[in-house]
Parts: C-alpha cells; sequence; structure tokens
C-alpha cells in the first residue's frame, strides 16, 4: 500500500552556486562516497532527499547524512538508510521505497514513493469511508 509520494526538482547551476558559496554544505547534505559525484548528480541526489522527506510527511526523525543514495548493479538508484532515519522509516511501517532520478537541461528531479505493508501497521493511520464527492 503507498503511503506517501514526494517529488522534488533542482535548478542545477543554481545548486553549484551554493554549494561553491557555502562549502560546508557538502558534508552535512553528502555521504563521503556521494561527495566525490559531479554536481548535477549531487542536484539528483539533493532532490531525492528532498522527495523521500515529503513521501515521509515530514523531516522529524530523518537526518541528511543518514541518507544515502546508492545504485544497484543494474544502475537502478536506491536508498541506504542509517541511524535514525532508518530508525524512523521502520518505525512508520514502510517495507519499500521506490526512486526514480533524472537530470537534464540544467534540471535535476527525484520521484518517491513510500509503501507499507498495510494501513493497519502505520502508527498514525486514521481511516475514513470515502464519500461520493471526495476526489
Amino acid at each position: 500500500m503507498i503511503v506517501g509520494i514526494g517529488v522534488d526538482v533542482v535548478d542545477v547551476p543554481r545548486f553549484e552556486q551554493h554549494l561553491a558559496r557555502t562549502p560546508r554544505l557538502l558534508p552535512r547534505l553528502f555521504s563521503p562516497s556521494e561527495r566525490l559525484l559531479k554536481p548535477r548528480s549531487l542536484a539528483a541526489r539533493y532532490a531525492a532527499k528532498e522527495a523521500l522527506i515529503k513521501a515521509l510527511g515530514g523531516s522529524d526523525g530523518v537526518h541528511w547524512t543518514d541518507i544515502e543514495v546508492t545504485s544497484e548493479p543494474s544502475g537502478r538508484p536506491t536508498f541506504a538508510l542509517s541511524g535514525e532515519t532508518a530508525a524512523t522509516v521502520t518505525g512508520r511501517g514502510i517495507r519499500a521505497l521506490h526512486l526514480s532520478m533524472s537530470h537534464d537541461a540544467g534540471l535535476a528531479t527525484a520521484y518517491v514513493i513510500a509503501e507499507a505493508t498495510d494501513a493497519a501497521t502505520l502508527p498514525d493511520a486514521t481511516t475514513r469511508p470515502r464519500e461520493k464527492d471526495d476526489a
């Protein structure tokens, strides 16, 4: 069951300017292995982390450096979560995170879907019957 969706878009040149002006952002936002990447890839990873926070419904219990974007052998991007962020995601009953990223024409984007086993396992799940007029 999908419990959250997040999307984010980053202007790559503007993101590069922020990193150049504020060098301490790099270690605050990215893991050591991520820091080796080109700015467009960093922008996509930043978008992925923002999209994850949106899919989770907020940043409570989430820390930037606990989120690392890695790749499966096929090249598919995935999250490697650690620390309090991993505990937060698990505690919310989320069993899978789906990530898609792209960068082109000076923009980087990411889309995240958070999936849980079922609504009954979620700590703050509330359900109500859908009205005919609900859209």
